[in-house]
């Protein structure tokens, strides 16, 4: 099986939205920001397994608006009810990819207990009927922009090679500014 890297897919997913709120942890967080720093993203100060919960949030608080996850496999792992949850509501305007790696990237790179792990098939039995699986990029490329205007939820798996280890600076990723743009946009309807 072929796999993808991450800031590829996250190029790709930039290229194509436009005001949807995007919601982001950790490794997956720092990527985005590098790709697309901009007053719609949320990043969730210390809420590892909570970029679900977060975005099922928004998306339920804000009907109109499109809401992004982008989440890691070990923080979906640590938080695998809120799938039941977002089947049960339903949120027509959520979109949740997990960038499956098969590590607990973001806190040393230790292997998940279970690297075959089939998150496409554990999100399809808590009942979120949209799900995909992508491990090349020319078939993400091909299918994001239906992807971005399905009704919601969607679900989908990005499987990608490993990143490396890093020293981020949580403390850039959180500053209070972030936040307030966020708030400001949402405010002004953008």
């Amino acid at each position: 099986m072929s796999l993808m890297k991450r800031d590829e897919c996250f190029r790709v997913l930039a290229r194509n939205i436009t005001d949807e709120i995007v919601v982001a942890t950790y490794s997956s967080a720092f990527e985005w920001l590098a790709i697309a720093d901009r007053p719609l993203n949320h990043f969730s100060h210390g809420a590892m397994g909570l970029a679900s919960s977060h975005g099922l949030g928004l998306a339920l608080g804000l009907p109109q608006r499109r809401v992004i996850v982008l989440d890691g496999d070990g923080s979906l792992l640590m938080n695998l009810g809120s799938l039941a949850t977002i089947a049960a509501v339903a949120p027509k305007n959520l979109i949740h990819f997990v960038c499956q790696n098969s590590s607990y990237e973001a806190n040393g790179g230790h292997p998940l207990p279970n690297p075959e792990l089939d998150f496409m098939g554990i999100a399809r039995a808590a009942g979120i009927r949209n799900c995909n699986s992508f491990s090349e990029i020319s078939g993400f490329e091909a299918d994001i922009g239906s992807l971005l205007r399905s009704q919601g939820p969607v679900f989908a798996v990005l499987k990608i090679h490993e990143g490396h280890i890093e020293n981020y600076d949580y403390r850039d990723l959180y500053k209070p500014e972030r936040r307030e743009a966020l708030r400001k946009a949402l405010a002004a309807g953008r």
